[in-house]
Order: structure tokens, then C-alpha cells, then sequence
């Protein structure tokens, strides 16, 4: 070994050491160890981190490219975001705050920033080389052509498959999960006055089918197990034109089989499969999106002369924005992506564009008009400025003059504003004056500008603790705890909503079963167990995506980049909603599959 050889080698191991080190120190900072931080320091356990640490970071800082800026650049990003969440995420469940005047805070964060990205790189090279390998092995191996007969013979299985291992759950919970605003949604039908607050094409489809089947038969709850049979044949049609979609791709047949296994048994595609809320058509429409963009990608040529491909592309995109307004802001941002990305066909992706958001607007305007649709209400919008005035005036209330709070309670009344729930909105928006508001806008945003000049750190606690779940993987779902509905009271955990809603009654035919999916909605349960509790964490699956679509962005492969960033935005849109649940981001786990194709067999 040259003494120039040995003395680079030297100064890596010091880094190395050094690195390890200050990573073990800082590391408690980002772990929710409560009040009990002696359970790390003063255990082996943290010796043991330390040498992990110590071996990785040694081999990576000697097998990596230290020169590529690029690399380093977009592993850098994303540490550093991963550690902002974690930072700001242990706090906020600790106490609902984040000091930003912690000496500590800041000191971890650009340690574990460090640290974090040399690993991220490691993982990084060293799914560069698996794909290498599985490269040059596809080379030599070509997928037999499957028969159009055999083919359809096959998904006709899958189909009838999904709908089988899913039937005991609907029994059991039977007439199915009707929650998350279905009430409403069906008194609007019932009753004839419509409103926009929730999407009238799954107003009409859900309460209509309740109330025609209750005409007939005299049955709410026979109307709405009829609604979950057709979600159900909706949902397993996704699944199976998903599965057919991967074989297509090449996809390997032991991914395959785990898929339709997990689309069959796990339980939060079950629940959510078996419940009214809008947000599982709306994951399914989305997830045929996601394959359409995937074909325009990777086969322009191919996608732009095929008129059914586009079809299915304006139809997923239009479906999607019809059932939930923030697809609307989503879609509307990819537009400019798409636009810039299809240059060659940048006339035929505008008309696509175009179609798909005139559709939306031709659907969603016609039916407000015929059915007298009354809208005006805005604090769906103002959900995040809400929470902001709520909080500063519950903790900071000295910096709100006479005048502003005189200005503050004709829009929210006092007695809205002592309901503050820092994770949740609805106490508080559900009273907020519409009238008021519209009569004079700017009186109020000049409010909110300038209450948040005097207390930006409290605006932006606010926002943080009302929307981390989605981002803290180690978050416990609790936001409705206390909340008294028809059938019980949400305790330590609010991660599903189990209940039936009247009209319906639950009448369950197989209660075993029944009482297992109870405590999975409304117990900390899945919570306890190591690694599979990521399974069940929004935050957790959002930083493997993310994860992902840095690496994908690293490797320059833009065709998969346009997916990814498509679920990414559907997950920005939520963090301006009124609280963090599973539903607002079902496509974390619909899309799981396809995620996991995407990566591994570069589809």
C-alpha cells in the first residue's frame, strides 16, 4: 500500500469515526423515547448502534463515488428532509410543539443530514448494481406470449379470486363500513338538498343506490350492502386490470403472486375495499392514472396511437377530480410536467389535458345546475389558516388587539375557538361563518397576515402538528380520541372509522371476525409490532416512496419520475386538510404493487 493510499485510507477512518460517533450521540434526538432518553444512552443497545454505524459508514466512504455532485446533491435533499421529520415529528408527539430554539434540534439535524445521506447512497449503488445484473439477465430471456383466451381465462380467476377471500370480511361486518360523511351524503338524496362540500357524482351514486333499494325493498341496510358489492366489483376490476398490466410489463410471477395476495388479505385494503368513504373509487381511479402515465412515458409512440390508451387516460383523470376536489389541484399541477416532459407530443398531450379537465368541469358544473347544488362554503380551503388563528388566540391570545378579536369572533365564536384540537380541524371550522367571511374578505386575510407576523412560529406549529402523520412514520393515528359517534367512543387509536352510520345497522354474521377488524380500526394493535407496524404508517410508506422517487430522479429514469410525482402531489394537497388519516392517502396502499414493480423490475 502507497503512503498516499494509506493516509486517504487514514482520514476515512477518522471520518468514519467521527461520523458514527456524532451519529450515536444524535441520534435520541430523532427516536421517540418519551421521557425514558436513559434507554438508549446508558445501554449496550447504543454500542451496538455505534458499530453498525461505524462499519457502514467506514465501507461506504470507501466504496462510493465522493466526487459525483449530483448524487450527492439529491441524497442530501432527501436526508435532509428525512431528518426534518423526524426532528420536528418526535416533538410534536411528545408535546404538541416544536421549539425551534433548541441549541440540540439543530446540531442533529445536520449530523444525522450527514450520516443519513452516506447510507442513502450506499443503498443507492447498491440497487444501481442489482438492476445491472438483472439487466444483463433479461437479455437472454424472453416472455412467452400468452394467449388472448388464456389470458382472459386468467383475470376472469383473479377477479372472482379478490371477491372470495373479500366476502367473509363483508359478511362479518356487515352491511359494510358506511362512515366518513356517508350520513350526509345519503341525507342529501333523501332529502334533496344538495351542496358541494362533497363530490355530487359519489352523492348521487352512493345515497341513490341507498334510497332506490330502500324503496323497493324497504331496507337501508339491504341499499347499502347493494353499494358495497359494486365497490367491491369496482375496486377488484382495478386490481385485476393491475395485475394483468404487470405481466404485460414483464413484471416477475413471484411479485405477481405476492401482490394478489396482499390486494386479497391485507387489512387496510380490505377495510377500505368494504367502506363508503369516497377516497377508495378515488385510490382505484388514480391507480389506472398511474399505469396510464407509465405507458406514455415509457411507450410515447405506442400510448399516442392508441385510442384506447388515451380514452383511459382521460376517463381515470376525470373520474379522479370528480371525487375529490384536491385531485383537481394535483392534476392541475402535473399538467406543466407532462406538457414539458412530451415535447415531441406536446399538441396531442394538451388536447389529452384539456379533455380530461373539460370533462371534469362539464360533469361536476352540469350536475350543480341540475340538482341546485348550494355552495359558498370555504372553510375546507381555510382549514390550515383556521387552525392557525385558533391556536395563536388559545396560547398567544396577548398579541390579538381589541379590534382583532372582534374581527376574530364574527368569523369564529368563541365557542368554536376553546374547541381547538391541534390534530384535527373540524371542532373548530365546522363553526366558522361563511356569510361573514364572504361579505369581507380582505378584513379577515389581513387578520390572518397580520396575527401571522406577530406569531410565524406558532403558524407554522400549527400546521406541522395538524398534518404529521402523514409525514412522523412513527405517529399513532388518534386524532378523533374522545369523539363520541353512534356506536362507541374513539379511544387511543382513530386509525379507521369501524362503524355503520344510520340509517345503517351493523349486523354481523360472523362476530369473530368482526371483533378482529374492530380492533384493528380502533385499538393500538398493529402499532405494537415491529416493521409490520410500517406497513400501517402513513409517514412510513410516504419516506419509501419518496426514497424511491429520489433514486429513480438519481438514475435519470424521467418515465417512472412522472408516477412518483403524481402520488407526491395527491400527498402535498393533504397536508393543507383538516387532519392526517389513512383515507386521504389510500394510493399509498393501492399503488403498493405497482411502487414495488417500479423499483425492483423496472417496469
Amino acid at each position: 500500500m502507497s503512503g498516499n493510499e494509506y493516509r486517504k485510507r487514514l482520514k476515512l477512518s477518522i471520518a468514519a469515526f467521527l461520523i458514527a460517533t456524532a451519529g450515536t450521540l444524535c441520534l435520541p434526538q430523532a427516536l421517540n423515547l418519551k421521557e425514558n432518553a436513559l434507554g438508549f444512552t446508558n445501554s449496550i443497545f447504543s454500542v451496538f448502534i455505534w458499530l453498525l454505524l461505524l462499519y457502514a459508514v467506514s465501507r461506504t466512504l470507501r466504496s462510493i463515488d465522493l466526487h459525483d455532485k449530483r448524487g450527492w446533491l439529491i441524497a442530501g435533499i432527501y436526508a435532509f428532509c428525512f431528518t426534518t421529520a423526524m426532528l420536528f415529528g418526535v416533538r410534536l408527539d411528545a408535546v404538541g410543539n416544536v421549539d425551534f430554539k433548541d441549541w440540540r434540534l439543530w446540531v442533529s439535524l445536520a449530523v444525522l443530514t450527514g450520516l443519513f445521506a452516506i447510507l442513502i447512497r450506499k443503498c443507492w449503488d447498491y440497487l444501481s448494481g442489482m438492476e445491472e445484473r438483472k439487466r444483463r439477465l433479461a437479455a437472454n430471456i424472453r416472455l412467452p406470449e400468452t394467449p388472448a383466451g388464456a389470458a382472459r381465462y386468467r383475470n376472469i380467476l383473479t377477479f372472482v379470486f379478490l371477491l372470495l377471500c373479500w366476502m367473509p370480511v363483508f359478511l362479518a361486518v356487515y352491511p359494510g363500513f358506511f362512515v366518513y360523511d356517508a350520513q350526509d351524503e345519503w341525507v342529501q338524496v333523501a332529502s334533496r338538498a344538495f351542496n358541494t362540500h362533497h363530490p355530487l357524482v359519489h352523492v348521487l351514486l352512493l345515497g341513490g343506490m341507498i334510497c332506490a333499494v330502500h324503496k323497493v325493498t324497504g331496507s337501508y341496510n339491504l341499499g347499502i350492502a347493494c353499494y358495497m358489492v359494486v365497490q367491491m366489483l369496482i375496486v377488484s376490476g382495478g386490481f385485476t386490470y393491475l395485475l394483468s398490466y404487470m405481466r404485460r410489463r414483464g413484471v416477475s410471477k413471484g411479485i405477481r403472486i405476492l401482490s394478489l395476495f396482499y390486494f386479497a388479505f391485507f387489512p387496510v385494503i380490505v377495510m377500505f375495499t368494504l367502506c363508503s368513504a369516497k377516497d377508495t373509487l378515488f385510490a382505484v381511479a388514480l391507480l389506472l392514472l398511474l399505469m396510464m402515465l407509465l405507458d406514455m412515458g415509457a411507450f410515447q409512440e405506442g400510448f399516442f396511437a392508441s385510442g384506447k390508451k388515451m380514452a383511459l387516460f382521460v376517463l381515470s383523470a376525470a373520474v379522479m377530480m370528480l371525487l375529490r376536489k384536491n385531485g383537481v389541484y394535483a392534476f392541475v399541477l402535473l399538467c406543466p410536467v407532462l406538457l414539458l416532459y412530451h415535447r415531441k407530443y406536446r399538441k396531442k398531450t394538451a388536447l389529452l389535458l384539456a379533455a380530461a379537465l373539460l370533462s371534469y368541469l362539464l360533469v361536476n358544473t352540469g350536475l350543480a345546475v341540475i340538482l341546485h347544488a348550494q355552495s359558498g362554503e370555504n372553510q375546507e380551503m381555510l382549514t390550515v389558516p383556521i387552525q392557525q388563528l385558533a391556536r395563536t388566540y388559545k396560547f398567544n391570545r396577548e398579541v390579538f388587539t381589541a379590534e382583532d378579536i372582534d374581527a376574530l369572533h364574527e368569523i369564529l365564536p368563541e365557542e368554536a375557538l376553546v374547541l381547538y384540537n391541534p390534530k384535527l380541524s373540524d371542532p373548530v371550522k365546522v363553526q366558522f361563518r361563511n356569510e361573514a367571511f364572504a361579505a369581507d374578505r380582505s378584513r379577515y386575510i389581513s387578520l390572518w397576515l397580520r396575527i401571522g407576523l406577530k406569531k410565524p412560529l406558532s403558524y407554522l406549529n400549527a400546521w406541522l402538528v395538524n398534518s404529521y402523520g402523514f409525514w412522523y412514520p412513527d405517529t399513532v393515528i388518534d386524532v378523533y380520541s374522545g369523539n363520541s359517534v353512534f356506536t362507541f367512543t374513539y379511544g387511543d387509536s382513530s386509525y379507521f372509522g369501524y362503524e355503520v352510520e344510520l340509517p345503517g345497522v351493523r349486523d354481523s354474521k360472523i362476530p369473530w371476525l368482526d371483533e378482529a377488524y374492530r380492533k384493528l380500526a380502533l385499538e393500538i394493535s398493529q402499532e405494537k409490532i415491529p416493521i409490520w407496524s410500517m406497513l400501517y404508517s402513513p409517514g412510513g410508506i410516504f419516506w419509501c416512496i419518496a426514497f424511491v422517487f429520489a433514486y429513480v430522479l438519481y438514475r435519470r429514469r424521467y418515465h417512472i419520475v412522472i408516477p412518483y410525482l403524481t402520488v407526491l402531489l395527491i400527498w402535498m394537497t393533504v397536508l393543507l386538510g383538516p387532519t392526517y388519516l389513512p383515507r386521504y392517502v389510500l394510493i399509498f396502499w393501492f399503488g403498493m404493487p405497482l411502487f414495488i414493480a417500479m423499483l425492483a423490475e423496472e417496469i
